[in-house]
């Protein structure tokens, strides 16, 4: 029961924040912009195709734009789980404000349990709206809708949960400023490692590749993204390779989504155990 208490006060709380209206309202005008300009791509496409291909292209154009928008959605929620997340136990520790809590009959292990349920409702919201937006807008003005959409938004949500729980560890761990440079660091670890394994399995270059499952294994966001991208995409670009920007040449087994899941319950363990045993 404290635990759900928690996360419903965690869930208040980070509503109220102006960082979280800063981000509904600039990802509002995302939608807004990212609707229209599909619309006026579609609408030149009408003009300059009239072959027997034209399905085909049109359903290839869409999904390369469906994959571009979720692209920068699946980047957006990274950020909104970081930014919201980063100093909601070392800001709390720093100021005093967590001996408030720990007044009340409640365990530590309780507290982060309820933060970290009151995020993820959150976040999920945030990732249905900002997601869901990019995929109805093609939809309604084209008719397509990519593949395995589920598959696609489950490995997007479970970013959203393996750096929550990672942003919760340091935050049992390190100042704010130190977990947030500690968080960023991994993402771009990973983020780099996966453009140089997509570009080593496109020129065949088994080091590139290696290089970029070491960083997979440090930290597995990039992974994440890459099988979604896997899962979204059409059969000609996969029978292409995924040779576009938005897609995946290299991709990554279930065995490394295993791991990410693995490295998202040890994590959010991890931090539970830490922030049992700072001195407060």
């Amino acid at each position: 029961m404290a635990v759900w208490v928690m996360a419903r006060l965690t869930f208040r709380e980070a509503a109220r924040r102006k960082i979280l209206l800063a981000a509904l309202v600039f990802g509002g005008l995302f939608l807004v912009i990212y609707a229209v300009g599909f619309y006026l791509i579609r609408q030149e496409y009408d003009k300059t195709l009239f072959s027997s291909q034209r399905f085909l292209i049109i359903s290839e154009m869409s999904n390369f734009l469906v994959m571009a928008g979720l692209y920068t959605v699946n980047f957006l929620t990274v950020m909104m789980t970081v930014l919201t997340s980063v100093d909601t136990l070392s800001g709390e520790i720093s100021s005093g404000t967590i001996h408030t809590l720990l007044s009340k009959p409640v365990k530590r292990w309780q507290i982060l349990a309820g933060k970290w349920l009151g995020f993820v409702g959150l976040l999920t919201l945030y990732l249905l709206m900002m997601a869901g937006g990019v995929v109805l807008s093609v939809s309604i003005i084209t008719g397509y809708a990519p593949p395995n959409l589920l598959a696609g938004f489950a490995l997007m949500w479970l970013t959203c949960l393996l750096l929550l729980s990672v942003s919760l560890l340091g935050g049992s761990l390190f100042s704010t400023l130190a977990n947030g440079v500690m968080v960023f660091g991994l993402f771009g670890v990973s983020f780099i490692g996966g453009w140089i394994e997509q570009f080593g399995a496109l020129m065949k270059n088994q080091t590139a590749i290696n290089i970029g499952i070491i960083s997979s294994l440090i930290f597995p966001s990039e992974s994440l993204w890459r099988r979604a991208a896997y899962e979204m995409q059409s059969p000609l670009s996969g029978a292409l390779g995924g040779a576009t920007p938005f897609s995946s040449i290299s991709v990554p087994s279930l065995l490394m989504i295993g791991y990410a899941v693995f490295y998202t319950i040890a994590s959010l363990f991890l931090a539970i155990r830490a922030f049992n045993r700072r001195d407060l």
